[in-house]
């Protein structure tokens, strides 16, 4: 029994993952699946550390180990795949962006300048542009519009595939909010879960029975994980939150006299399901598509390949799911009302779409953190918990390509954010304006973001103003 339990022990220490292999440099390749598999049978005494050290000499010098017993295997798929990497034909970008359209360029940082001349210089861009809100992104900044010709770039989407804004209006005193703040707060715990937290019960959706579950090999691993997490929404600057939407413009398309109503914002996208479909496909963008290192993030699919399909069916089962996800909460949540919203707006970013420019020619569109705005389509432009939201009715500006901003924008990182408040600070901050907040971090603090109502002054030539969202008690990730 003692030596059963020492040997389970041993074995035990042992735990390789792909990640760590990824962190010392190992190429996303089946080399990290070959050099687990060869530690766990020829090294299972390692402690993971120890055989980290030795997996870190292996790739920072493969030539020395070729002909080694055991790790030889691993240096030779090594060799093979950085001589694969150098012989693909590195496709050239021009050396001269193309122009775009900058909306509020005095407020936008470089970086994210930068990132959009790079997308601009690609072969296969047609036009962009960029919007006021942009900050730094990962490939496409966020707030840049991209049109291409016949390919789908998985970074110029993003990673929350489908991310997107719901808002549910109702016929309710907007004093309730102060008047009953318990039960409100009350509301949002029982009918809204982040992060890693999912319902007991989580609802059943039409979604979770669509054919790409069952005929995309990536796909029909994560129909679990999707079926769990319907109706939660993620962390970072994910909320739900309840305020008072005042609507200014008489004519609105909702049909709501002008006036104060109690309404139930979230804004939240596809949970796992689309940050898993993100990482595989920029994968195979990037293993297809050779760019330039200051442009490889901007790796595309040919949309004539089975790999360009797969993701463009993936990536609409995504926003799709997003949507359940979003519609699952204002189901709850006008249920538990004992109440039906008068009106509902919704629409998503993080997309790439199928649309022709003012000359009729197809392109693809992709919206990384950009509202739709074609002509009299509907959106929401959040600012921050304590700013005000903007329900827009688009203009149809062709020069942005029907877009617009997705919120205000970062100005701090995360992690400045959390270096330069304090909890103290943001707590007095919320305080003052009359905003109760459940959960939440420094890295979501309102001073962390843009002046929405110096973004939305950029929007004259972009959208028209309906109305007002004034958040009031606000649930996020904890």
């Amino acid at each position: 029994m003692g030596f059963s339990v020492f040997k389970t022990e041993i074995m035990a220490k042992l735990k390789l993952r792909g990640k760590h292999l990824q962190k010392l440099g190992y190429p996303q390749s089946s080399v990290i699946g070959l050099a687990i598999n060869i530690f766990q049978k020829e090294y299972k005494r390692l402690s993971t550390n120890e055989a980290l050290e030795k997996l870190k000499l292996v790739v920072e010098s493969p030539k020395d180990f070729v002909d080694d017993r055991i790790l030889g295997p691993i240096a030779r798929g090594l060799i093979t795949h950085h001589k694969k990497e150098e012989d693909k034909v590195e496709i050239p970008i021009a050396e001269v962006h193309k122009s775009f359209p900058i909306y509020g360029q005095a407020g936008i940082e470089e970086g994210a300048l930068n990132q959009m001349y790079t997308a601009m210089r690609l072969p296969i861009t047609v036009k962009g542009a960029l919007m006021p809100d942009a900050h730094q992104g990962y490939g496409l900044p966020i707030g840049g519009v991209l049109a291409v010709e016949n390919a789908v770039i998985p970074y110029g989407v993003g990673m929350d595939i489908g991310c997107r804004m719901a808002l549910s209006i109702y016929d309710l005193p907007p004093e309730n909010l102060e008047t009953d703040k318990f039960k409100f707060k009350k509301l949002l715990g029982d009918n809204a879960r982040f992060g890693f937290e999912t319902f007991d019960d989580p609802m059943d959706d039409a979604v979770l029975e669509r054919p790409e579950f069952r005929e995309i090999s990536i796909i029909k691993k994560l129909k679990n994980k999707a079926a769990a997490q319907i109706g939660s929404s993620g962390s970072g600057n994910h909320f739900v939150e309840f305020g008072i939407v005042e609507m200014t413009d008489p004519k609105n398309e909702l049909k709501l006299p002008i006036g104060k109503y109690l309404a139930l914002l979230t804004h939240s996208g596809s949970r796992g399901l689309g940050a898993n479909i993100a990482q595989h496909y920029t994968k195979i963008a990037m293993q297809k598509c050779k760019l330039p290192k200051s442009a490889k993030n901007l790796a595309w699919l040919d949309l004539n390949s089975e790999e360009g399909q797969e993701y463009w069916l993936a990536m609409n089962l995504a926003g799709d799911y997003a949507s359940a996800c979003h519609n699952h909460i204002h189901i709850r949540m006008a249920k538990s009302l004992g109440i039906k919203p008068l009106a509902k707006v919704e629409n998503h970013h993080n997309f790439a779409w199928k649309e022709k420019l003012s000359d009729g020619r197809e392109v693809i569109v992709h919206r990384k953190g950009a509202t739709p705005a074609g002509k009299d389509v509907l959106g929401v432009i959040p600012g921050s918990m304590t700013a005000p939201g903007y329900i827009v009715r688009g203009k149809g500006n062709f020069d942005a390509l029907n877009s617009a901003s997705h919120g205000a924008g970062r100005t701090m990182s995360r992690s400045k954010a959390k270096q330069s408040i304090t909890k103290g600070v943001m707590k007095n901050y919320l305080a003052e304006r009359g905003v109760e907040l459940i959960g939440g971090d420094l890295d979501e603090a309102p001073m962390a973001y843009k002046d929405i109502e110096k973004v939305m002054a950029y929007h004259h030539e972009l959208v028209e103003i309906l109305g007002k969202f004034y958040p009031k008690i606000v649930r996020m990730a904890d």
